[in-house]
């Protein structure tokens, strides 16, 4: 009731902008960024780590880019033809329409790892460890201030690592070096690591541990079980102030940060 239940998806609006032109996942959680427009179309880009549901979902539930006047490019990780592949997973007899159905300017973009001018902003992307598709890791810059996002990947192994939580992959060290904010996936407790293994996702000690290791200066605790209650997000949080040495916060629906 508190934390929220939608699927990924984060605004970043640049520095003194009232709206943001970048979003980084498309999960339900889209569907709350129409009211960070007002009455206006979205224009700008959309940056997917993958194409898994929870992660995709929202797009034709977008109102504010499912309209005559927006102007949307929709990136993700090359892996054949963009819209193909989008496709596969919305359109019939999964959904009614295809992505071509959608109303406004769309265009579909493959990114290979690189960085690039997205939006106004340093976007670099990097190849995460991930089950079940090519996965991006996303360190988005701007005026000297950078945020990293890395929803869903998992440690090099299980177990691995110099305090056994799994050896640290090196684009996520890249990713998250000195950064101001780290976006993290949070699914899994440390009681839950061989389950985490399984799904390809880290744990929130995990997280911790990468945080501390690459200097971050938050965690944002991200990608909640969807079986968590409240409580035991903020039990989770609770457990780790005091003794991790980067501050700690969980994501929550309609959290704000100024970086």
């Amino acid at each position: 009731m508190r934390i929220g239940g939608h699927t990924s998806c984060v605004a970043v609006a640049r520095s003194g902008a009232t709206a943001p032109r970048l979003l980084l996942d498309a999960g339900t959680g889209i569907r709350r960024v129409p009211a960070l427009l007002g009455d206006a179309p979205f224009r700008g880009t959309i940056l997917l780590t993958h194409l898994h549901w929870d992660h995709v979902q929202g797009i034709p539930f977008f109102a504010a880019g499912d309209r005559d006047d927006a102007q949307v490019v929709l990136a993700m990780p090359a892996q054949g033809d963009p819209l193909a592949v989008l496709t596969a997973g919305m359109g019939p007899p999964h959904f009614p329409i295809t992505p071509r159905g959608l109303h406004g300017d769309w265009s579909f973009v493959g990114l290979e790892a690189g960085r690039r001018e997205v939006e106004g902003f340093d976007v670099l992307a990097a190849d995460l460890p991930h089950k079940g598709g090519r996965t991006f890791g996303y360190r988005v810059t701007e005026a000297g201030r950078s945020v990293a996002y890395l929803p869903d990947h998992g440690p090099l192994g299980c177990g691995d690592g110099p305090d056994g939580l799994g050896a640290r992959h090196e684009a996520v060290l890249s990713l998250a070096r000195d950064v101001d904010v780290l976006v993290h996936g949070a699914q899994f407790t440390s009681a839950e690591r061989e389950l985490a293994a399984d799904f390809g996702h880290a744990t929130v000690d995990y997280a911790i541990a990468l945080a501390e290791e690459a200097g971050a200066g938050r965690l944002v605790l991200f990608h909640h079980a969807p079986g968590r209650t409240d409580d035991a997000v903020d039990a989770i949080v609770d457990s780790v102030a005091n003794s991790s040495a980067v501050l700690v916060v969980a994501a929550a629906q309609g959290l704000e940060l100024d970086v």
